[in-house]
């Protein structure tokens, strides 16, 4: 494959690698970053993009581009494109909404909005249940709140005219976090983005929160002081740093005999927030691989699966056994309309057992 890639592109890859590496080290010393942070970004959207183990930053092409991958924005078939999503996470509990616009500004250029939303509503406050003084149990003290985050993205894309089918893009975005009138959180942050198409080879990278994304937390002591303990600590102001994550992408497209056609991809996740459970994990970086396949009849009628959370789980009998998280999704596109369903199993571990928990994922895309 060395032909297909030009050697100015691996250039900008490895340097782009080593300036997260670089920044990841620096930050591995400060122990108060925590690991996990602003990981409802993380989940993914688009039941496509889903169903194939949420393996895109080589291939998105649409609204969902400003997510994945801010270059992609340039692909897009139609001058218009939006996409809605909705789905429910542990059997429900958790709500995850998702929608994006997209459109050109010109031959080189475009821009994208997405908005993405991750809480659990109608969570009941029983701390006043119960009269103090009299034991006395009182329905109507129950209240009830909310524990939601929120993404704003806002994308802009751009060709490179020094190497034919180079794109770039960038993310500039805003996050609230709130629990109910007990706490909340602004940040702000960046991502950018890299494309690169030649013949049906396609290769992306994903940077995101190159530059760290910090989280300002205000704290309403006040709801806390009524029903806590003398000895019980009550959170503080707070700054919370999320710390830079790559994704480097490839994936290939094959005309299949019939009018059939197949889409497959690979990407590697690679994170700096210290050791995770995963294939390669280091102090200083750890990698997670996910990879898709997408069959596809007449650009009509799709079939997806994908796998990815590669992790080394203990299983009922004490051993250490490597197990992944597959997806499967089906789809339609006909007159500028995408309609995309996604199913997605996980494993869940609790007191050495295992059961399994099903997520359906899905969304609506309109070009036009």
């Amino acid at each position: 494959m060395p032909h297909v890639f030009p050697r100015r592109f691996a250039i900008l890859l490895t340097a782009s690698f080593l300036a997260a590496a670089a920044s990841a080290q620096a930050q591995s010393s400060k122990d108060t970053t925590p690991k996990y942070s602003n990981e409802f970004l993380n989940i993914g959207v688009g039941a496509r993009a889903l169903a194939m183990g949420n393996t895109q930053v080589s291939l998105a092409q649409d609204a969902t581009a400003g997510y994945w991958n801010p270059a992609g924005l340039l692909r897009q078939k139609t001058k218009y494109d939006a996409v809605l999503m909705h789905s429910e996470l542990f059997s429900g509990i958790v709500k995850n909404d998702y929608a994006a616009f997209s459109m050109p500004l010109d031959e080189r250029s475009a821009i994208g909005a997405s908005i993405i939303r991750v809480g659990v509503d109608d969570i009941a406050d029983t701390r006043n249940l119960v009269d103090p003084y009299t034991g006395y149990i009182d329905y109507s003290k129950i209240t009830r709140f909310s524990v939601a985050d929120y993404g704003l993205l806002l994308s802009y894309a751009r060709k490179l005219d020094f190497i034919e089918g180079l794109q770039v893009g960038a993310n500039a975005k805003v996050i609230y976090r709130n629990v109910g009138s007990f706490a909340n959180a602004w940040g702000f942050g960046l991502d950018a983005g890299v494309q690169y198409q030649r013949n049906n080879w396609q290769l992306g990278l994903m940077a995101r929160d190159i530059t760290t994304t910090f989280n300002a937390w205000s704290i309403n002591s006040e709801e806390f002081a009524p029903t806590a303990d003398p000895d019980e600590y009550i959170p503080k102001n707070s700054t919370e740093v999320t710390l830079p994550r790559l994704v480097l992408g490839v994936g290939r497209y094959v005309q299949l005999p019939g009018q059939f056609s197949a889409l497959a991809a690979i990407d590697l996740e690679m994170t700096t927030d210290g050791r995770r459970n995963a294939p390669i994990s280091t102090g200083l970086i750890s990698i997670a691989p996910h990879g898709g396949l997408e069959l596809g009849y007449r650009n009509l009628v799709f079939l997806r699966g994908g796998v990815s959370n590669a992790q080394q789980i203990k299983a009922f009998n004490g051993q250490e056994e490597w197990r992944v998280q597959p997806t499967l999704g089906v789809g339609v596109a006909t007159s500028g309309l995408r309609l995309d369903l996604a199913l997605t199993r996980l494993a869940v571990e609790s007191l050495g057992q295992s059961s399994q928990a099903n997520s359906i994922i899905v969304s609506l895309g309109y070009g036009f």
